[in-house]
């Protein structure tokens, strides 16, 4: 798998240079898939439109390189911790719901998340035993739904 996230450190990286960008791009594996990190002068480009850029490159690489992953692998495209502190917002927003569901009684449904950001959201409420969470809607209106099961 190392090889793989090394062809997709070396594919992005020449994007970002044939961009002009001024951008370092390093690739690591990891338990969750090949994290590749983009450091330097132009990061705050990456990271702009809530990570914009670092979702298309995600999903740029998983049509590239996808089939040669195994299912439980992503590829993760991360500056200045980015991926970290959303996962961090995420996790807190998932706990919330929880209560909230809990209180009231009533689904709670998030509004527009990325495929990456709702399964991070099941993976914390994953263990609760009260709880289901669901995908509902279509393509980009899908969202994730918490109920009492």
């Amino acid at each position: 798998m190392n090889e793989v996230c090394e062809n997709a450190k070396s594919f992005v990286g020449g994007i970002v240079s044939d961009l002009g960008f001024d951008l370092e791009v390093s690739s690591e594996w990891t338990d969750e898939g090949c994290v590749i990190e983009f450091s330097g002068e132009d990061t705050q480009f990456v990271l702009s439109e809530n990570g914009e850029m670092l979702d298309a490159f995600e999903t740029l690489l998983f049509q590239v390189y996808g089939r040669e992953l195994d299912r439980e692998h992503r590829f993760i495209c991360d500056a200045e911790n980015f991926r970290g502190t959303r996962k961090s917002e995420l996790a807190v927003m998932a706990k919330f719901a929880a209560k909230q569901v809990r209180e009231k009684g009533v689904p709670f449904t998030f509004g527009e998340l990325n495929s990456t950001e709702r399964r991070m959201i099941h993976l914390v409420l994953k263990d609760e035993e009260d709880l289901s969470t669901g995908s509902v809607g279509e393509g980009r209106d899908r969202r994730l739904r918490v109920t009492l099961k």
